[in-house]
């Protein structure tokens, strides 16, 4: 089971950057949100978050939460500010091999998914989040919110799901995540020379006959549901 540490940036009293009438708490909370739904469709792995709604957490409170859970993975999602564009990716100074790793493979996976944007690079620096969690983490500046054709894509619902399947493509790839096997459909009875046969009883004013016959139906093997 690999256990995946979700951090939606900013949060609370601190909206994080602000532009073109976007803020930057808002637009992380979303993209992770839409991170876990999508992760939640893979086998063996369990997806914890630091935040869920608009709450304030200090730095050091989120990469406590991601220790004391003792996840395999911390992902600390961001929109960036500054009049630049386009996509950048970062690990701490000190990042081991897995870790740099996996910012490899997601940092592709996430420019592959959003497309047409400037990629600006794999970089490092000594963030709060990156040296105080005790697993591999990445922190993603995704898009600049001051920039009008960047916030353009941040104010869309499709362009935040692109962002947000990107970074799950690249968690797939890194940790080699199957999707689970989709429920197979009932099967249906057969006559005994091999065809299908659909039978439609007529409609009933008193719900409970419907009921009655609906259940007999079902007693003698028949697949029978009341609409």
């Amino acid at each position: 089971m690999v256990k995946i540490m979700l951090d939606a940036g900013h949060g609370g009293k601190d909206s994080g950057a602000v532009g073109n009438g976007l803020k930057e708490k808002d637009l992380t909370l979303a993209i992770v949100k839409h991170i876990g739904r999508l992760l939640a469709e893979y086998e063996g792995v369990e997806v914890h978050y630091t935040r869920t709604d608009d709450r304030f957490l200090e730095l050091s409170e989120r990469a406590a939460i991601a220790n004391k859970t003792k996840a395999d993975f911390f992902l600390s999602v961001h929109i960036n500010a500054g009049g630049g564009t386009g996509f950048e990716s970062y690990v701490h100074p000190n990042a081991n091999s897995a870790t740099i790793a996996y910012q490899n493979v997601i940092h592709a996976e996430i420019m592959k998914a959003i497309g047409n944007v400037t990629d600006r690079g794999k970089k490092r620096a000594n963030y709060a989040v990156l040296r105080e969690t005790h697993m591999p983490a990445l922190l993603t500046e995704n898009l600049f919110i001051d920039n009008k054709n960047d916030a353009a894509k941040l104010d869309s619902e499709q362009s935040l799901l692109q962002v947000a399947y990107g970074h799950v493509q690249g968690i797939v790839k890194a940790f080699g995540l199957k999707k689970k096997a989709k429920p197979q459909p009932e099967p249906q009875q057969k006559s005994s020379d091999g065809k299908l046969y659909r039978v439609q009883v007529g409609a009933f004013t008193d719900p409970d006959n419907a009921k009655r016959l609906a259940d007999e139906l079902k007693k003698k093997g028949y697949p029978a549901t009341i609409v």
